[in-house]
């Protein structure tokens, strides 16, 4: 199997059980909370509610961003994760919105918990689904780089600390301190916003074809100078589209080499930088040494 099959089962993988343990947790969630009058419950009952949402977008968003470039889309469909990432942050911005707002009611007028023990049990629930997803995501991650399934993974471990500072909430109001059940959920919420600002961050630099790291560019530039017979290179530039990085460069080559040779050094350029960087597609330009720079990039 080649490697861009190997990403698109992964990924679409990584978004199906996203799905389905979202759709697990606002069932469990959601009964919990309807016995329990928890709001740091319904905080994660929220939180769920808008994951699930976010996933089914992010599921079609990857579906989307997987198809092969067309004559309207030459550099293939890749920023459709970032969109889809920046969906997920204004859900997520939304859900913490809305679990403030229920956390302050309850500071205001105070209610006695039920069931809380139960609320225990679907938190331990949620703790282990939550802890079996992030380890796939990481693992989908490693291969493929998707900035969707990153954007999904950071708020599934924002997810980790919200259940268990609502377990431990339900476990404080299980043994006598149940007031503390909304000074929880309004500490859940502002960490759930700042988690929104990290996943947009991630999308907005994408969108805006954000180089990648400086460590990076500077290694590729020594492969491509490390390779027999090129003299130097300059004017790297990287942009990201999804699971892709796009990449060109002038290389410094003299001038006396015929066609053929200069392409086969390009061509070995390409394939040192790939062999680092899989992700990689390269564009290499080739400047012939003793012709002014300016005349060889007009």
């Amino acid at each position: 199997m080649s490697r861009s099959a190997v990403h698109a089962r992964l990924l679409r993988q990584a978004t199906f059980a996203s799905l389905t343990v979202a759709c697990i947790l606002i069932a469990a969630k959601g009964v919990a909370w309807w016995l329990s009058g928890s709001v740091s419950l319904l905080a994660g009952l929220t939180d769920s509610l808008l994951d699930g949402a976010a996933s089914l977008l992010n599921l079609l968003a990857v579906h989307y961003s997987l198809r092969p470039a067309d004559d309207d889309h030459r550099y293939g469909h890749g920023k459709a994760e970032a969109l889809s990432g920046m969906a997920q942050a204004l859900f997520i911005a939304v859900s913490a919105v809305l679990v403030a707002i229920q956390a302050v009611e309850r500071l205001q007028h105070p209610q006695p918990l039920g069931a809380p023990g139960l609320g225990i049990a679907v938190m331990l629930l949620a703790l282990g689904l939550t802890v079996a997803l992030l380890l796939f995501q990481q693992r989908v991650i490693r291969v493929t780089g998707s900035t969707a399934i990153r954007a999904d993974s950071l708020h599934y471990r924002s997810d980790l600390l919200l259940n268990s500072s609502i377990l431990l909430a339900l476990a404080l109001a299980y043994f006598g301190w149940p007031q503390l059940d909304a000074p929880f959920g309004l500490g859940i919420a502002a960490y759930i916003l700042w988690s929104a600002v990290q996943i947009a961050r991630e999308a907005i630099s994408v969108l805006m074809d954000e180089e990648l790291p400086v460590d990076v560019s500077s290694h590729m530039l020594e492969l491509a100078c490390s390779v027999p017979g090129v003299l130097g290179a300059h004017d790297l530039r990287t942009r990201i589209s999804g699971a892709h990085w796009f990449v060109q460069l002038h290389l410094e080559l003299p001038g006396a080499l015929t066609l053929t040779v200069a392409h086969g050094l390009c061509e070995q350029v390409e394939q040192a930088i790939r062999a680092e960087y899989p992700r990689a597609e390269v564009l290499v330009h080739a400047d012939p040494q003793n012709v002014p720079a300016q005349q060889a990039e007009a």
